[in-house]
């Protein structure tokens, strides 16, 4: 129990932490086209990300897959860019991007669980399952984005509601900052 504790507080911290910042931003503009009463339709988005992120991690953490570190770091903020550059062309046809972002949060997962799979590999012993590591992680990932998530649909439900704030006018603004953060670290990261 206490591995699994240590994996899903590890888990929460990959997304909580000021270090985290890339995954925050992935996760804001992944949600900012949503309403809060939109929140099923955002936790089954999160989701679709989290199962691609495992899935990448556990391949990973096998050995089954490996891509050089510094490709992925390029990629995650790429990711990044894509998704809020989506945002911005597609503001005017929310329910098709709405569709789009499930694609979107599944395959990006996928690139982001290399991530965290050096690391993974590091502090996995040789003869220790990676079940418990790996669903401890996880869950606490999947904890993580979901407090991240409702805080950031209670501040726009805040906004829209109370400040009259235009819901086309807070997905450009927002994505666009997004967009301007994860293109300086995806132009400070390119690997040759």
């Amino acid at each position: 129990m206490q591995d699994f504790l240590f994996y899903l507080n590890l888990g929460w911290e990959h997304i909580i932490s000021l270090d985290a910042l890339d995954h925050q931003l992935f996760v804001l503009a992944l949600i900012v086209v949503y309403s809060f009463s939109d929140w099923k339709k955002v936790l089954i988005l999160i989701t679709a990300f989290t199962i691609g992120h495992s899935i990448t991690l556990a391949l990973s953490t096998l050995d089954i897959v490996r891509v050089n570190s510094d490709w992925v770091e390029f990629l995650i903020p790429l990711t990044i860019v894509l998704t809020s550059l989506d945002n911005i062309l597609m503001k005017s046809k929310k329910q098709t991007l709405m569709k789009a972002n499930y694609y979107l949060a599944l395959i990006f997962g996928l690139i982001h669980g290399m991530g965290f799979a050096n690391t993974a590999r590091v502090m996995i012993a040789k003869n220790q399952s990676i079940t418990i590591p790996l669903l401890g992680f996880n869950i606490g990932l999947e904890l993580g984005q979901i407090a991240i998530v409702f805080g950031i649909l209670i501040l726009l439900f805040i906004l829209l509601t109370i400040f009259k704030v235009n819901q086309k006018d807070w997905v450009l603004f927002i994505s666009s900052g997004v967009f301007a953060l994860s293109l300086k670290m995806t132009l400070e990261r390119i690997p040759f």
